[in-house]
């Protein structure tokens, strides 16, 4: 679900006249996709018991695993999608989304 909303071509979302790039609506599907990417990766990893490393270390994995994937996304843009690129400000924003979902985790769990 994620790699296909995240490979749609940006005319199909709606445009905003914005100062930075930062601030798109673009770039808030973005955060909030990889929020919720990594808030539930982190949960399914934290709750399983057939890998231990994943089970001890679930935090440090699903960061590891969704940045990759955010850039991998990224990548596929730029170079398969016709008519797309890859831009490191969506990058960035696939990275605070992660890391916006671990503090999400720790305040639901931990704190």
């Amino acid at each position: 679900m994620i790699l296909l909303t995240t490979l749609l071509p940006s005319s199909s979302l709606p445009t905003v006249s914005v100062w930075w790039d930062l601030f798109s609506i673009d770039s808030f599907a973005h955060v909030f996709l990889f929020c919720v990417l990594t808030f539930l990766m982190i949960v399914g990893f934290a709750k399983q018991f057939t890998l231990l490393k994943l089970k001890h270390y679930p935090i440090r994995y699903a960061l590891f695993i969704s940045t990759l994937f955010g850039i991998f996304v990224e990548l596929m843009q730029h170079f398969f999608i016709p008519g797309r690129h890859g831009d490191i400000v969506d990058v960035l924003c696939n990275t605070l989304g992660c890391l916006i979902g671990i503090v999400l985790f720790k305040w639901v769990y931990v704190w």
